[in-house]
């Protein structure tokens, strides 16, 4: 099996990322998942463990913690979704991706365990699913033993296909707002219950600054219904943003063990919030007994660097692109534009998929806009940008659509002088595209 078959095998099974699912039912049963794993002779077991959801911020601050722990000298592992050019993106040994070549001989060994677990009476088997078991697999198969894993839910917590641990060493909670309303429920305590169905007995929850109270209170609850430690970040932890330009900022954070003085190449204040975290997640492993330096903490954040958030792509005018998936986040992105950069009119290209609040995302970027250019891009879950022009085009400035990214990336250009700047935003489908149209950088062989 070569990587173009192990990924067309991938996509023939029922895929969230690439469907539209608003049933609450999970696609792939937890039942499922852990028959899959002990066909597999369990894999996700034999290594500590710092289990990651949220709705804003799992990705970068996932990274983080991992580049903590191997600054450290941890052999560690990171799996992480969705990916913006490869599937081989999604699992990363020490810093790097695992070759397509390493990626298609992990699908052909677990095939035989997949084919299996399909044919049980425990139901679908999805691609998610899948790809957590591969995680776990290629992993344990390393010829250097891996002591961490850094693991990113897929989707809300409790049912996710992520949540197989008896008893994590570390569960992460960042920041919680709406978002899969259809299947985690329509307020954020809702969400909240249901990602805090990964905080286990013995664990130490790291809970990011929360916007809602309420979310504050349903952690917490469930931390003392189970037995687990409850570090309350927004309570103990306090940053300082001291230096920013396009390229990186400065900041402080400081919290009972002392003040460290940090540098990020990632942009926007909701970073630095996300160090905090990981400040807080390396704390907290320091407090079990495990050793990690000030340095080490230091060292990792400022070697984090992930794709399409706030990324610089072009000057005059400058291009940024970031993945803002939901009003809250597009509310972030709009204070780090006014914030980290400077330029005269803004330009938005906005591609969202189905599911997701365009509307409340407009609201947001709105006032800064000089025009707002919706896209279409290749996905089936994409929104059609000329429907959802019926959602932004009342909010003030002009809104145009263009059936792709590339073309709505031109129309900016066109419109755009040297002192503006361009936002490529939505979807990471729709960041991904454009990575490929300005920079030449799709993966290969790609997904």
């Amino acid at each position: 099996m070569d990587y173009g078959e192990a990924i067309d095998y991938l996509l023939s099974l029922t895929d969230m990322e690439r469907g539209y699912q608003a049933s609450p039912n999970p696609t792939m049963s937890l039942a499922s998942v852990r028959s899959l794993l002990s066909r597999l002779n369990d894999p996700h077991l034999g290594r500590q463990t710092v289990h990651v959801t949220g709705s804003k911020g799992k990705g970068s601050t996932s990274a983080m913690v991992a580049n903590i722990l191997q600054h450290s000298g941890e052999v560690t592992a990171l799996f992480t979704s969705p990916h913006l050019h490869s599937f081989t993106e999604r699992i990363a040994i020490d810093g790097d991706a695992i070759s397509p070549e390493e990626f298609a001989a992990g699908i052909a060994a677990i095939h035989a365990a997949v084919e299996a677990e399909r044919e049980s009476v425990h139901g679908n088997v999805s691609t998610f699913g899948v790809l957590t078991a591969l995680f776990f697999w290629l992993v344990r198969a390393q010829a250097k033993r891996v002591t961490w894993q850094v693991v990113e839910v897929g989707l809300g917590g409790t049912f996710d296909a992520t949540n197989v641990f008896d008893a994590p060493d570390v569960v992460v909670i960042t920041p919680i707002s709406l978002e899969h309303t259809a299947i985690l429920g329509d307020t954020t305590v809702a969400i909240a219950t249901d990602k805090a169905g990964i905080i286990k007995a013995g664990s130490t929850c790291v809970l990011a600054a929360q916007r809602d109270p309420a979310v504050v209170d349903v952690v917490r609850a469930r931390c003392a219904e189970v037995g687990a430690e409850l570090i309350d970040v927004g309570a103990a932890y306090e940053i300082d943003v001291t230096e920013k330009h396009i390229f990186g900022q400065a900041f402080t954070v400081t919290r009972a063990a002392g003040t460290l003085e940090l540098r990020s190449p990632m942009l926007g204040r909701h970073q630095a919030q996300n160090a905090a975290t990981a400040v807080a997640v390396a704390d907290a492993l320091r407090a079990r007994g495990h050793a990690i330096s000030d340095r080490a903490i230091a060292a990792g954040i400022a070697r984090t660097r992930v794709r399409g958030r706030l990324e610089v792509m072009g000057q005059h005018p400058l291009i940024v692109a970031d993945g803002a998936h939901n009003p809250e986040s597009a509310e972030a992105l709009a204070k780090a534009l006014r914030e980290y950069f400077d330029w005269k009119r803004c330009f938005f290209v906005m591609g969202t998929t189905r599911d997701k609040d365009a509307r409340g995302m407009g609201f947001k970027l709105a006032k800064l806009a000089t025009m707002i250019i919706l896209c279409g891009f290749d996905n089936p879950r994409a929104a059609d940008p000329f429907a959802t022009i019926q959602e932004v085009g009342f909010l003030g400035p002009p809104a145009v659509a263009e059936n792709s990214v590339a073309e709505g990336i031109d129309t900016a250009m066109a419109y755009a002088n040297e002192d503006d700047i361009i936002c490529v935003t939505g979807s990471l489908y729709v960041v991904a595209e454009a990575r490929e149209y300005l920079l030449g950088e799709s993966a290969a062989p790609q997904a």
